[in-house]
């Protein structure tokens, strides 16, 4: 691993920096996409609070292009997130599964806050998606809802009609 300060690796995707006073640079992000490109969902995240019960979660993550971000809400908390390199479209739901809007995400507008627990998710659409996320802690599983009409993660074959579907939205969005 080529990260400039140590980490604690939590999971083949989750790492924490052990240090108190964190600098991120471009070859941290590299190491993110290395790491993500290997991972089976193409997930790379690397935490700068210290731990789960932190008040501040900051996370610096890496999507591969065909990451699946199921869609879902936060209880309770609130999400900043700020595009670093890469391309996505932010997708945004109404609770019976409706896409109600498209927002393109990258360097031309890169910045998005929920404060709201609407569902929505990722279309990544360039080879990586390098972000920034800050949310309020402490992370309790429980907060993140996944949407009930959308399909978990581990269904593969349905996940690939699910996100054929939603691409097909998407154009007709003109997107």
């Amino acid at each position: 691993m080529a990260f400039r300060f140590p980490v604690r690796k939590e999971n083949d995707e989750v790492y924490y920096s052990e240090e108190p006073f964190v600098l991120i640079g471009p070859q941290d992000l590299v190491e993110l996409k290395k790491i993500a490109a290997v991972n089976t969902r193409q997930r790379a995240r690397l935490c700068v609070h210290p731990s789960p019960s932190a008040a501040l979660h900051e996370m610096f993550i890496v999507h591969g292009r065909d990451a699946y971000v199921r869609p879902h809400r936060h209880l309770g908390r609130q999400e900043g997130f700020m595009v670093l390199e890469g391309s996505a479209d932010l997708l945004i739901f109404s609770s019976d599964g409706k896409l109600t809007q498209v927002v393109p995400m990258d360097l031309n507008c890169f910045y998005k806050r929920l404060k709201d627990p609407i569902y929505h998710m990722l279309r990544i659409r360039s080879d990586f998606l390098v972000f920034y996320e800050a949310t309020s802690g402490p992370f309790n599983r429980c907060d993140t809802v996944f949407a009930p009409w959308s399909p978990d993660e581990v269904d593969e074959l349905k996940v690939k009609i699910f996100l054929s579907d939603i691409d097909a939205l998407v154009q007709q969005f003109g997107g």
